[in-house]
């Protein structure tokens, strides 16, 4: 029973297109493990791998995860698949996260493996926010496809980036464009670290350009998020807004870490089974047809159970959960 369990976690799960993320927190929203693996095409594995990972450092005869949460691009499928008690966007997530360790926080910048986005912030309240909607230019996938034209590992981006001496310009409204421009650059013999560094400074640029336009940029500033973690980058933002920006050393874990928060403040305990290694899920989409919105309706079901479905914008929608 619940009420026997003497220290109780919540986990909180980020699914990516990119990369998956999970975080274990106690009572005191103190991370009691993590974990990061990438998505690759298929986020119920990723998930899987994310959870046995964490268990490993869990002893299950002391603790026991009681609250689960999600959030990211996959967030409905697997919070379904874990009986989670919190589904919320990224927005959200981020935010509870970065307010729970920087209070005065004002500006949330973060950028991850195919979206940014900004989010402002007034007396730890989410006032205004936007993303980037048409182009990936200027993400993680961004960086690391021209990181890999240049044969240079992701990881190893920033360090090369830092040992240039003249930076040079790269077209970063468009990835193909950005491409283009890079490809030339090369064969106008420009070094590799001054491509890298002006890759990095471009990233920025975009950012500040499409996804923050219209938005005031106050400090404090903390930026989330895989790309957080590239020191070029966020020297390069540094220099632009002429401010010091603060990059937690779990940066790229905040959204679950704040889903994790979400979760314990539920106070909705269910006693999570770590043993979902065999859990078979599958996924049907349809399209309902049954009125001009002509939704596509995504239904989740385990060995033929209907677990759940989304997608229908009314009640006519609801007739395929029998299909």
């Amino acid at each position: 029973m619940l009420g026997d369990i003497m220290n109780k976690l919540y986990m909180g799960i980020d699914i990516g297109s990119i990369s998956t993320k999970g975080v274990i927190i106690d009572e005191y929203n103190n991370i009691i493990t993590s974990c990061y693996l990438m998505t690759a095409g298929n986020p119920i594995r990723a998930v899987k791998d994310v959870i046995k990972n964490m268990r490993e450092d869990i002893d299950l005869n002391k603790y026991q995860v009681v609250s689960v949460g999600t959030t990211g691009s996959a967030r409905k499928m697997i919070g379904t698949m874990l009986g989670a008690s919190t589904v919320k966007n990224e927005i959200t997530a981020h935010a509870v996260g970065t307010v729970r360790l920087y209070p005065e926080v004002r500006t949330i910048f973060e950028i991850g493996g195919q979206d940014s986005k900004i989010t402002l912030v007034n007396n730890g309240i989410v006032c205004d926010y936007a993303m980037n909607t048409l182009c990936a230019a200027g993400t993680g996938a961004f960086i690391s496809s021209l990181a890999k034209r240049l044969d240079v590992n992701i990881e190893d981006v920033s360090r090369v980036a830092f040992t240039s001496k003249n930076k040079v310009n790269i077209a970063a409204r468009c990835t193909v464009f950005a491409e283009s421009d890079l490809i030339h650059k090369i064969q106008a013999g420009y070094k590799k670290e001054d491509i890298l560094a002006g890759v990095c400074r471009a990233v920025a640029v975009n950012y500040i350009n499409n996804v923050a336009k219209g938005k005031k940029i106050k400090g404090p500033v903390v930026f989330n998020g895989g790309v957080s973690k590239n020191q070029a980058v966020v020297k390069a933002f540094e220099e632009i807004i002429g401010s010091r920006i603060i990059v937690d050393k779990n940066s790229h874990l905040m959204g679950a870490f704040g889903i994790a928060i979400m979760a314990r403040e539920s106070k909705i305990e269910n006693v999570f089974n770590f043993d979902i290694d065999n859990l078979k899920l599958e996924t049907r989409v349809n399209q309902c047809g049954r009125c001009s919105n002509n939704c596509e309706i995504v239904m989740v079901y385990r060995n033929d159970e209907l677990l759940d479905f989304w997608g229908n914008h009314c009640e006519k929608g609801s007739i395929l959960k029998n299909v």
